[in-house]
């Protein structure tokens, strides 16, 4: 049987400005080891409020969120930053890379900022990273130096540094032509099937959702379909 590697318990949602508003209900599902899962739904029905939850960065909610088998509510902050370092590792519509650095750098800061390994390790990890994605020859190059679809690779690159057991999406393909959004699709593919990692990618894509592993889809803060 597969690990499960998140799970979302009862998770329900509410802002309050100007009213109380309930944005996410009662929602329960899971996402196992090696699973490329999609999250669909139109604009506003809850799928980034969802994200920001599951990702331990929005701690205002009800219900409970468990990664890997352990729960994050009532965590503190400091606990929650280390378990977002640690296993989880994210991917942005914009890939907000550094100029400033190479895209070894770029790709090796999450890896530094975790402390596990010696700085060393962590470059030659990068430059492993980077192979795996196809653009180990653009390492010392500036992002500004690279195509929109290498950015996307360094970010995807960036969010594997710290071998997360899950990465998180959040429109990756949103800010790429076909060709590239259709390259980005394999490359989560082959993380999924070759490497096993867990995904979990929230698009507007159906294209991208229709062949993953699975879609939990999304209306009105509820899941319709999974």
């Amino acid at each position: 049987m597969s690990k499960v590697i998140l799970e979302a318990k009862n998770l329900s949602k509410y802002f309050y400005d100007p009213v109380k508003f309930q944005v996410l209900k009662e929602m329960n599902f899971s996402v196992n080891k090696g699973e490329l899962v999609a999250v669909i739904g139109k604009s506003g029905c809850g799928k980034s409020t969802l994200l920001y939850i599951l990702s331990t960065m929005d701690t205002d909610y009800e219900g409970d969120v468990w990664i890997d088998g352990i729960s994050t509510r009532g965590k503190k902050e400091g606990e929650l930053a280390r378990v977002r370092n640690e296993k989880i590792g994210f991917v942005f519509q914009f890939h907000y890379l550094l100029n400033e650095f190479s895209v070894l750098k770029n790709v090796m800061l999450p890896g530094l900022k975790l402390g596990k390994y010696p700085e060393h390790e962590v470059e030659q990890r990068a430059y492993d990273k980077l192979k795996i994605l196809g653009i180990e020859n653009e390492a010392l190059k500036k992002p500004n130096q690279l195509s929109g679809g290498e950015k996307q690779r360094v970010a995807i690159a960036r969010s594997l540094i710290n071998d997360p057991l899950i990465i998180m999406g959040d429109e990756p393909t949103g800010n790429l032509d076909k060709m590239n959004s259709e390259n980005v699709f394999h490359i989560f593919q082959e993380l999924a099937e070759v490497y096993n990692q867990s995904l979990l990618i929230v698009t507007h894509d159906t294209e991208f959702a229709s062949r993953s592993s699975r879609i939990i889809e999304i209306e009105d803060g509820k899941i319709i379909k999974m």
